[in-house]
Parts: C-alpha cells; sequence; structure tokens
C-alpha cells in the first residue's frame, strides 16, 4: 500500500524523513503485535490503544 502511496522517489524521500524510524512499517511487525493480543500474554490488557506507527504520531515533524 505505501509503494502505491509514495511511490514517488521525492514524495516518499519527504515521508520517511518525517518518520521517527526513517522507515515503513512491515506487515510482521503489526502480526506480531495481532497475535500477542490475541495470546493468553495479553490476558491482563484491556481497553487499551495500542500504536503500531514506530513512533509517527509522536514525532515533532520539523520537516512538513
Amino acid at each position: 500500500m505505501a509503494d502505491r502511496a509514495f511511490g514517488d522517489p521525492e514524495t516518499r524521500k519527504r515521508v520517511l524523513a518525517m518518520h521517527p524510524l526513517g522507515r515503513f512499517g512491515k506487515p510482521v511487525e503489526v502480526a506480531e503485535a495481532v497475535l500477542w493480543l490475541c495470546s493468553d500474554k495479553s490476558s491482563f490488557t484491556t481497553g487499551q490503544y495500542i500504536g503500531i506507527d514506530g513512533g509517527l504520531l509522536t514525532a515533532p515533524y520539523p520537516n512538513a
């Protein structure tokens, strides 16, 4: 999906410059969080928002 949205090299470079980790997330990184939520290891977790965005929503966006 990111390849379609950010296929243009300049757009991709600008978007990645705003990201704290400097890269797009991988599907497996989201899948691992989902698996944890579905497991007994998350049995004490209730009503939480888990941002799987590599810190994007907390970034200061100096280059936006």
